[in-house]
């Protein structure tokens, strides 16, 4: 759980914007609900262009100190996550697999040992979507993992809590392999997150060996309703992009009820599906969702136990390039703290589909207390559309019959109501919304002695 800057800052991010967010994690309360990384995405680094980013004697990439400025003896990146670490919270960075061209070109040396770029490096492109510019390693050399090592070392010294690992392909498994190995000899606790070129979920095997969070769904930023190419919204001078907002859509992201169901056997305790960022924060406008599509992204995450990353603005008092400074909307943020629907994304249990029928689906799981988690959704993107009746049994979310009844929970509402031993269960779900409930047995009261 925590903050991440790709959609609302993209590569424009600084160092005072990425304070300004984090201290907004901590004093609108999200940091004590569990908010507490905050993750600098891509744009840190120097690129000078498509020979790819720029780096230091031994082949790492170098830190843009326009945008992360040395504090003292500290480079910008080591000062942002001192801060970060100084309210309480962790601090995430982006990578990517391989080696710079730059380093190739100069065949800079791999720290602590005889060997250089040229010889550990392959020239099979490597994806790169800041510079591009980046080849693979050849990792038949024991030169290439010691590459990998000095990269995460060096992450390990400035702080990082969290390494976000993009572009990976099916064909990226010695990356992952190489990357776990270098956290591990590390000696720090750092989590390691993988994000998609193109991979599928052939390679699940080895991202649950690996990695501890994967995600394998496009981009839900939509980037912005002005947008005149891919790449728009990203940097300067922005062309054909005005604004990043709205962040997304129901209709952007409604894929990603079939990539639960399809992912579901490969999440669990210390690996999970990674949904990409939640874009509730700023209210529909900006979210681009209405608040029942709000609380359907929160709710399929929560019942798939995804990673609650925000990519929302968090503050009044951070701009991004584009002039945007909103914060936080105040129904919003009661949506990202409820502590009922937070438990059920930390439970770390991947929920199921049950049912499938045209607009309507049924997601359920149970914990192992015995209660059902369930969610009702209407799909439907037409808002105009008659809400639907949704039914489910509990039987068919799979939980033990019990002849005293259920008391359900409506964990959105509040709602408390007692079903009966049939395990019935209904609601009216309007379009793109949700109806998630909690179902618990009904205990076995002590007899009472005389």
């Amino acid at each position: 759980m925590g903050w991440s800057s790709w959609s609302f800052l993209r590569e424009g991010a600084n160092a005072s914007e990425v304070e300004g967010e984090a201290g907004a994690l901590v004093s609108t309360g999200l940091a004590r609900a569990g908010y507490r990384y905050v993750n600098v995405d891509d744009g840190w680094y120097e690129c000078p262009g498509s020979q790819g980013p720029s780096v230091d004697a031994y082949g790492r990439w170098v830190v843009d100190a326009a945008r992360y400025p040395r504090v003292g003896l500290e480079n910008g990146i080591a000062a942002v996550a001192a801060y970060v670490h100084g309210l309480g919270l962790k601090f995430g960075i982006y990578e990517t697999p391989g080696i710079s061209r730059q380093a190739v070109a100069q065949n800079t040396r791999v720290l602590g040992t005889s060997y250089t770029a040229r010889e550990i490096a392959t020239n099979t492109p490597e994806n790169n979507y800041n510079c591009g510019g980046m080849v693979g390693l050849n990792y038949s050399s024991p030169g290439a993992q010691a590459f990998v090592d000095s990269v995460v070392d060096e992450l390990a010294a400035w702080g990082v809590d969290y390494i976000k690992l993009d572009g990976i392909t099916n064909h990226n498994t010695p990356d992952l392999r190489a990357w776990a190995t270098a956290i591990e000899r590390s000696g720090r606790s750092i989590v390691l997150d993988t994000t998609q070129r193109s991979f599928t979920a052939k390679i699940a095997p080895e991202l649950e060996k690996y990695a501890n969070q994967w995600e394998f769904a496009p981009d839900i930023e939509t980037h912005g309703p002005d947008e005149g190419g891919a790449r728009g919204c990203d940097r300067a001078p922005y062309t054909g992009c005005r604004d990043v907002f709205p962040l997304t859509s129901f209709s952007h992201w409604v894929d990603r009820f079939d990539d639960v169901a399809t992912w579901q056997p490969y999440g669990g305790p210390g690996g999970f599906n990674d949904l990409d960022s939640i874009e509730v924060g700023d209210g529909p406008a900006a979210s681009g969702m209405s608040y029942a599509a709000q609380e359907s992204q929160l709710s399929l995450w929560a019942l798939a136990s995804a990673p609650l990353i925000l990519g929302s603005d968090l503050s009044a008092n951070v701009s991004n390039a584009y002039g945007s400074h909103l914060g936080l909307d105040p129904r919003d943020l009661a949506l990202l703290t409820n502590a009922q629907v937070i438990a059920v994304d930390q439970d770390a249990i991947d929920a199921s589909r049950i049912s499938l029928h045209g607009a309507t689906q049924v997601f359920a799981k149970v914990e192992p207390n015995g209660s059902g988690i369930v969610g009702l959704f209407d799909t439907d993107a037409n808002l105009a559309a008659p809400s639907i009746r949704i039914a489910t049994t509990t039987a068919a979310i799979g939980m033990s019959s019990d002849p005293r009844g259920y008391w359900v929970s409506n964990l959105w509402t509040g709602q408390h109501y007692w079903i009966s031993s049939d395990g019935r269960l209904a609601a009216v779900v309007p379009s793109e919304g949700v109806v998630l409930l909690r179902i618990t047995p009904v205990p076995l009261c002590p007899e009472s002695s005389s």
